[in-house]
């Protein structure tokens, strides 16, 4: 990943709601969540919503689709695992190629019986496949 790609990841990711989306979106996996739903959950008006996702999508840590009447917003996990593998390159001595990187990040596929529950039974576990 390139220095300048890291800095606009970064300086995307130092505002407070911008990385309450982006965590929020990582949570929700490859499938991604509605903008009201995103709007919901954080308690952010969808004007504001509407400016935090574009400075998401601009740095290139989000992605968006059309369902319908609907937008969807989900995490571009490669360009997630790119910015960590620039942070930690030739951390401990690992290789700088990034080719002989594992991702940081896979998101796990939802079981076929629906997500996991955490012990409590209300919470959902991460379905991430770190």
């Amino acid at each position: 990943m390139e220095k300048k790609a890291v800095l606009s990841a970064l300086s995307a990711l130092s505002q407070e709601t911008r990385l309450d989306i982006f965590r929020l979106l990582v949570q929700a996996g490859p499938e991604g969540r509605a903008a009201g739903a995103i709007s919901e959950t954080l308690g952010v008006s969808p004007a504001t919503l509407s400016f935090h996702l574009t400075q998401l999508t601009h740095a290139g840590l989000i992605a968006q689709r059309r369902e319908g009447r609907s937008l969807i917003y989900s995490t571009d996990f490669d360009r997630m695992n790119g910015l960590v593998g620039f942070l930690v390159e030739n951390c401990c001595g690992r290789s700088a190629n990034p080719a002989a990187r594992a991702p940081i990040c896979a998101p796990a596929p939802e079981p076929a019986n629906g997500p996991a529950e955490a012990g409590d039974g209300t919470t959902p576990l991460p379905r991430c496949g770190c």
